[in-house]
């Protein structure tokens, strides 16, 4: 096996080395051979002739504006106003598993709202021994914990149930975000309210402070086992869209759930049947008929290069699909990579051991050479659910549906590289 790796290593490096000598003036010509002196290597250029910036020319750091493509996106059909809508992930350009929250999608149910610490207040009541009121200061004083999570939006890739809509990974599943929070377990807070200790029949209603107030219900058992009210995301504050100065974290559960600028959580016999979870966020089946309380996100994959947005530019030769896997039930397991619409598969490498109900990279190292490829992924998990085609989703569900579509994905790889969204059922 190790024989076998070094020859392919070789190989590939061979066949790097080769492209290079084409030319200097050759998208490939970036590796160190090349029939032509190189002014970059042999010149002394202008950024090796001075001074840069210096320690504070920024005092927040900023990406550098060689990457200013790499931004949210809107769809600005997608809803009537961006009071109450959504933006996307850049997921194509971006690698490894942790979000830069400063990418990260927005989802806006009445508009991102300006709310200080000094006037943040978190009440607990309804069936607690003593209802509480804590502001900011007093959550930090609680002990807290660190967790990788994902968080995705029940729409996410919701437009693509009657065929391929949006051309590009952050469009089609670009309602995603992967982060380190920060933050108390809600447990922590109920307990220091005096809850009973009672869980069969009880459900926890949360609010936001927002216009809107996104009111959820969550069943006790789910909020007691791992939910957190956040107070940090990737080391820092939350950022303004993402709830500051706290949210609420719901592992593996669909976005909605995770309350932004969470003020009340209260303890009752049964759920409210709030708008966000009747008239919204129900999926709807073939007869008309919805169903509720569908609240875990499966397991669901894509690949984010090559993609529209990630065509092929080197021309032929290695080429390193990726991608990312996640499920809301607990770890990814093993993704598997096909080139020919779901012919034939091939086992991915994750990149690093796969996280509970956190984001997993994958990568096919990979050769190609002017074919085209029908570009698909596959995530399993840990309890042995296999990622579904559109077209057995659709066997259960039909055509009416918007919310928890996991379907696998089609990139249509063309000759010259371009990649485009298309259906293989």
């Amino acid at each position: 096996m190790a024989t076998e790796k070094k020859a392919a290593s070789a190989s590939r490096r061979q066949f790097l080395t080769g492209a290079a000598a084409v030319g200097a003036g050759t998208v490939a010509a970036g590796v160190a051979r090349a029939a032509e002196p190189d002014p970059l290597i042999t010149e002394v250029q202008d950024w090796a002739s001075g001074f840069g910036d210096g320690v504070d020319a920024t005092p927040y750091g900023l990406p550098i504006k060689f990457e200013d493509d790499v931004v949210r996106r809107n769809v600005e059909w997608l809803t009537a106003d961006t009071i109450s809508s959504i933006n996307f992930t850049p997921i194509h350009a971006l690698d490894g598993t942790i979000t830069p929250a400063g990418c990260a999608f927005e989802r806006h149910h009445s508009g991102a709202i300006e709310l200080s610490k000094s006037d943040y207040r978190l009440m607990i009541n309804g069936d607690v021994e003593t209802p509480m009121v804590f502001g900011y200061a007093d959550l930090e004083r609680f002990p807290r914990e660190n967790h990788v999570y994902f968080l995705e939006c029940a729409a996410n890739t919701g437009m693509e149930w009657a065929g391929a809509q949006l051309n590009g990974a952050q469009f089609t599943h670009g309602m995603i975000h992967n982060m380190e929070y920060s933050g108390i377990p809600v447990r922590t807070l109920l307990a220091e309210a005096g809850w009973s200790g009672e869980v069969e029949g009880k459900w926890l209603y949360v609010e936001g402070a927002d216009a809107s107030s996104n009111g959820r219900s969550i069943p006790l058992e789910k909020a007691l086992d791992d939910c957190l009210i956040a107070i940090k995301a990737n080391g820092e504050a939350l950022r303004k869209e993402h709830g500051y100065p706290a949210r609420l974290v719901v592992p593996g559960w669909e976005g909605n759930m995770w309350v932004k600028w969470v003020r009340r959580m209260e303890i009752m016999d049964g759920p409210v049947e709030s708008r966000e979870e009747t008239s919204k966020y129900t999926d709807t089946l073939a007869d008309g008929t919805s169903r509720k309380w569908t609240w875990v996100m499966d397991a669901k994959s894509v690949v984010t290069s090559p993609s529209p947005q990630m065509p092929i530019t080197h021309g032929h030769g290695p080429v390193v699909i990726t991608g990312m896997a996640w499920s809301g039930h607990g770890k990814i397991t093993r993704v598997d990579v096909s080139k020919d619409g779901g012919k034939t598969w091939e086992t991915a490498r994750l990149a690093a051991d796969p996280a509970n109900k956190a984001l997993t990279r994958f990568y096919l190292d990979t050769e190609w050479n002017g074919e085209e490829w029908f570009l698909q992924s596959r995530a399993m998990d840990e309890t042995g659910y296999v990622q579904p085609t559109k077209a057995q989703l659709r066997d259960v569900r039909g055509l009416n549906s918007i919310y928890h579509n996991n379907c696998i994905q089609t990139w249509w790889v063309k000759s010259n590289g371009e990649a485009e969204n298309v259906e293989v059922s």
